[in-house]
């Protein structure tokens, strides 16, 4: 099942969910407007939108973890849920609280795998997390300046629905023999 973490994310999530064929999920951000902290309004609550999660492999769609309190409040409220495994994909990893949080996430069984590309800065003790998997987006950023060093069109680059069902149609069969 696909979660977005928030309703900013929603075509982000429903997307995903349409080319793997899945259902989703969304949080919605309940927040305190009486209060502002460390300059934004504290959130409440995480309401959840969607069908039943229970024993349901999830993935938590969004664009950036920043501090990761957001994400790992989502993760736990699924795994209160009863969720089976959680996984977190993001483009882009920042982790400017530093990775502790996520290390008690993973170790508490709230979080099975984190996900983010190397478009920005992986420090080298992110890269040793039993948690972490690294998305290498290298080829695909040199084939993007290669097409475009020819002048060729890069439309059938931004649209990655076939090689997402051609991955998850060879997933199928290798360990399902579908």
């Amino acid at each position: 099942m696909v979660i977005s973490p928030d309703e900013g994310g929603m075509g982000r999530a429903v997307y995903f969910a349409n080319v793997l064929g899945l259902d989703m999920g969304m949080f919605y951000k309940r927040r305190d407007y009486t209060k502002i902290v460390n300059g934004r309004n504290p959130i409440v609550a995480h309401e959840f939108l969607g069908s039943n999660v229970e024993g349901k492999d999830v993935i938590i769609i969004d664009d950036m973890i920043s501090s990761g309190e957001s994400m790992i409040d989502v993760a736990a409220e699924l795994k209160r849920r009863k969720a089976n495994r959680v996984f977190c994909a993001t483009t882009f990893g920042l982790f400017t609280n530093g990775l502790k949080k996520f290390d008690e996430a993973y170790e508490n069984g709230i979080i099975d795998k984190v996900l983010t590309t190397n478009l920005v800065y992986q420090t080298p003790e992110l890269l040793t997390k039993p948690w972490y998997i690294d998305v290498d987006m290298s080829k695909y950023i040199a084939l993007l300046v290669d097409t475009l060093n020819h002048d060729s069109s890069i439309s059938n680059l931004l649209n990655p629905v076939d090689r997402i069902q051609k991955r998850v149609k060879d997933y199928n069969e290798t360990h399902y023999g579908k």
